[in-house]
């Protein structure tokens, strides 16, 4: 999976749309997907006061072109931000499956999020 002339990174910044403010204390996972569709975990991260980690969750030689996945546990924010969720909650767990193709380049995952809905996109 490494790349070792690779110079780009993977970043994300989680919004909580609810709220209007950086969601704090988000744990995300980062899964490499292999062609048959097993995710194998690369690596664990939070969100830190400006909701973003506070390095790049994926860099240098470790960029790889493949397909990846961030899950982002919102069930147990929303719950410590004092949120009364259903059980089971609408959202908890969001998997946001993506490809890289450029190693070299930068992939930004943003994710917007409420308690009952959620977007993302390609940012920059």
């Amino acid at each position: 999976m490494a790349n070792p002339a690779a110079g780009g990174r993977l970043t994300t910044h989680v919004l909580d749309t609810a709220s209007g403010r950086p969601a704090v204390g988000v744990a995300i996972t980062l899964r490499f997907i292999d062609a048959d569709g097993a995710g194998a975990v690369l690596s664990r991260h939070v969100t830190n006061a400006d909701g973003r980690c506070d390095a790049p969750i994926l860099s240098g030689d470790a960029m790889a072109a493949g397909v990846y996945e961030l899950t982002f546990d919102v069930g147990a924010y929303f719950r410590a931000q004092g949120v009364a969720l259903d059980t089971p909650a609408f959202l908890d767990m969001i998997p946001i499956r993506f490809g890289l193709a450029d190693a070299g380049a930068h992939y930004h995952v943003p994710l917007l999020v409420s308690p009952f809905g959620y977007s993302t996109y390609r940012g920059s």
